[in-house]
């Protein structure tokens, strides 16, 4: 047997820059390593999967007695190489007559010994042979592989790393807050080396947020970025990273060739890839933020059967490329915004970029028109949860159809389809933004797909409260209706105009209007028009004091929605009913609305919910129950803000809602009302159902509890529930699924014993963790 170099345990480099962050990442690597004799670190080149295995194998030295030793195989392609650079890191000789992998299992057979084996990827199908044998003869050997997809043999355990936790560019993010993003103290760090003397102010505040965002916290990206500041300024880096690929060169001479720039990094892992998983790659670019698999069926797929499609989705994920994804039972795929830059340029070069997009617009066209048609029905959830998760897509083939000669058309498609579920998420500015913007393309011709969006846009108008606008948009959708001469074109804007003058304030207008109408969408086959007119009409009869004539109407929309297992519009109709009667029969009007709200809050409708919280007030008021009324006046105040209403915005009830808060301001003092005000503001929508249903509030948190009991992960995302951010954006910020934030957020309340996200904040400020989460 061949004898290693004497004098030597181990061959670890020192590091030459600080190491910044992953401190969650090496304990959860020590740990795996602890029981498993096989871990592989994966992900994408530049995310620092070598800087991580380096910081590991520091840490755990003193567990192996005979040394960690570090192999790189670099950038050789030759798999028939494997075991000799394996043995001549080990300092083994070679031995005609005897193989290399014989050499290597005698030798490290009763060893108690590491091996680190960096950048396994391009020779994975050699490693992976030679782990398994090694790991058969070798009982206390333990390997730790980097690579950017699994080695794929028995007892492997696989750690994805993810990129540094960065920021969302927000406005209200200071300064202090930043210092617990690891991207934030990577670019800073790296700054500073670069330009002596660089810190993070409030002048650069921003542009340091946009570019660790734009580079998705990939330390590479980040690396680059910073040694640009040699010759450009911070601001100057963030403008310029729309040309990320040519900004970002110029790496240490010291480094691989392929992390000497950002081009460079990612044309390693295309080169790694099969010429039809490139194909693929390139045109899953076409995706925003994700996609599901029927849609990259239809738009991404090209010849592929769908089991086809699977394996090379499934084959992506492995090497990195895709990150995959579950949120309550839903599965997507995205890719990071460096590669899908990426293949959006290989999509250019290959000339598929217009077909793409074009097909990229059919499929979500039929998506929303789809969802459009088949509203009023059991799957309603179903359809606006689906929407919700495809609003990156719908916005990017919007810009399509507002770019695009011939498009427009199309474009108005989109925004009639995609108005239902505006309204039913309280989007209106958003809704407002891109119908103006479908309205404002050329080729915009006098068609009923044009008066049906002008009838969209003054509904959204109507529901904020800006009359004037919704006034002159209703005008020219009257002009274009009247020069068409269509009866389903005059019924649409009719309808429109009947609900504006509801929130004008002229009753007599609105019933008018309305009842004119009503029989004729009564003999058509669209219910969703049938339900919104009746509805439409309960609610002018409640504001003119016919509490009998409105339920009539809310009688016949119930019976339409409970037939149809419909959601949004039942709510709407009880809350209705209940608006009828409250004044006089306040007690069985308060179980109608607190029904209308489950129903809101299930499917997240903040208009709805909104009326049902405000109406409950008003009860709570006139029953003297004063705290109650306060903290739901805090609550719907809230829920009008995110909408972007500064109340209650129908003047038949906006009486309603002043009588009310003066009645319990001075029942409760000034002072007592504001912080109990506050409270109701401070709490989510689910936290705001519960307690106008329950009368639960969250628990105060208790500063005594422990945080010994939180695991690192669990820890890191009650801090981010302490600023405020949703189970999406701690899943976009951690790049893990919201799924496993709603399991990480859940064992934290279970573990601290509270109910609520408010009390986990309210306990991270108490244990004063928050600016330290993430300190290096």
């Amino acid at each position: 047997m061949a004898s290693a170099r004497r004098g030597k345990v181990g061959n670890l480099p020192l590091d030459l820059t600080s190491f910044v962050g992953r401190r969650r990442e090496v304990t959860e690597t020590r740990r795996l390593l602890a029981g498993s004799r096989l871990v592989t670190l994966t992900g994408i080149g530049g995310v620092g999967k070598t800087r991580l295995a380096l910081r590991v194998a520091a840490e755990s030295q003193r567990a192996f007695d005979d040394g960690v030793w570090l192999v790189e195989f670099g950038e050789r392609r030759d798999q028939q190489l494997v075991a000799e650079t394996v043995a001549a890191t080990l300092g083994l000789r070679e031995q005609a007559s005897v193989p290399t992998t014989q050499i290597l299992t005698d030798y490290l057979g009763p060893r108690n010994a590491l091996l680190i084996l960096d950048n396994c990827e391009h020779v994975i199908d050699h490693v992976s042979k030679l782990v398994e044998t090694l790991l058969r003869t070798s009982p206390d050997l333990r390997i730790l592989a980097t690579s950017r997809e699994p080695l794929a043999i028995g007892g492997e355990t696989v750690l994805r790393v993810p990129p540094l936790t960065f920021p969302v560019p927000d406005r209200s993010t200071t300064v202090k807050s930043l210092t617990q993003y690891e991207a934030v103290n990577l670019f800073i760090e790296r700054a500073a080396a670069a330009v002596p003397g660089f810190e993070l102010t409030e002048d650069n505040r921003a542009a340091i947020i946009e570019i660790c965002s734009e580079l998705d916290g990939l330390p590479l990206a980040i690396e680059l970025a910073a040694a640009r500041l040699r010759a450009l300024s911070v601001d100057q880096v963030a403008a310029r990273l729309t040309d990320r690929f040519r900004l970002l060169t110029g790496g240490m001479r010291g480094a691989p060739s392929r992390q000497q720039t950002l081009q460079m990094s990612i044309d390693w892992s295309n080169d790694l890839c099969t010429t039809t998983e490139q194909e693929l790659w390139r045109r899953l670019s076409v995706f925003a933020h994700g996609f599901e698999l029927d849609a990259a069926e239809a738009i991404a797929g090209d010849d592929l059967t769908p089991l086809g499609l699977l394996d090379l989705v499934t084959s992506l994920v492995d090497k990195s490329i895709l990150i995959r994804e579950e949120n309550e039972g839903v599965i997507r795929y995205r890719l990071l915004e460096i590669l899908r830059d990426y293949g959006l340029e290989r999509l250019r070069e290959a000339d598929e970029d217009r077909e793409l997009r074009r097909l990229h617009r059919d499929w979500y066209q039929a998506l929303v028109t789809r969802a459009e048609a088949e509203w009023i029905g059991p799957n309603q959830p179903e359809r606006i949860a689906r929407i919700g998760r495809e609003r990156a897509n719908l916005r990017d083939a919007l810009v399509y159809c507002t770019t695009e000669p011939g498009e427009a058309a199309n474009g108005l498609r989109i925004v009639n389809g995609l108005f239902l579920f505006w309204i039913s998420r309280g989007l209106l500015t958003e809704g407002r933004l891109w119908i103006d913007r479908v309205l404002a393309a050329p080729d915009g011709e006098l068609t009923p797909l044009r008066a049906k969006a002008l009838a969209a846009a003054t509904l959204l108008a109507a529901n904020q409260g800006d009359i004037e606008t919704g006034r002159a948009l209703i005008t020219q959708a009257y002009d274009i209706a009247d020069q068409l001469g269509d009866r389903d074109t005059d019924i649409v804007v009719a309808h429109a105009a009947g609900h504006l003058a509801i929130y004008a304030g002229d009753l007599p207008e609105a019933l008018m209007v309305l009842d004119g109408v009503l029989d004729q969408v009564r003999d058509g086959e669209d219910l969703l028009r049938r339900i919104t007119t009746l509805l439409g009409l309960a609610m002018t009869c409640v504001a003119l004091g016919e509490p009998a004539k409105a339920g009539e109407y809310t009688d016949e929309v119930l019976a339409i929605t409970e037939a149809h297992g419909e959601s949004l519009y039942r709510s709407y109709a009880l809350c209705s009913r209940g608006l009828a009667i409250w004044n006089h029969d306040p007690d069985q009007a308060r179980p109608l609305f607190e029904r209308a709200l489950r129903l809101s809050g299930a499917v997240d409708d903040l208009l709805g919910a909104a009326i049902c919280v405000e109406a409950l007030a008003w009860i709570a008021a006139a029953k003297a129950e004063y705290q109650r009324s306060a903290v739901l006046l805090g609550a719907v105040r809230a829920l009008w803000e995110s909408v972007g209403n500064r109340g209650i915005v129908i003047p038949a009830f906006r009486e309603n809602h002043d009588d009310t808060e003066d009645r319990v301001r001075r029942a409760l003092g000034d002072r007592s009302f504001d912080a109990t005000e506050r409270q109701g503001a401070g709490l989510a929508l689910d936290e705001t159902v519960t307690f106008a249903i329950d009368d639960e509030l969250p628990q105060e948190a208790s500063p005594d509890r422990s945080a010994t009991d939180l695991t690192p992960r669990e820890q890191e995302v009650a801090d981010l529930v302490a600023q405020g951010l949703t189970n999406k954006a701690i899943a976009d910020q951690l790049v893990i699924s919201q799924r496993t934030v709603q399991g990480h957020v859940e064992h934290v309340l279970a573990k601290l014993g509270f109910n609520s996200r408010t009390q986990i904040a309210a306990w991270v400020v108490e244990q004063g963790r928050q600016s330290d989460t993430d300190a290096v």
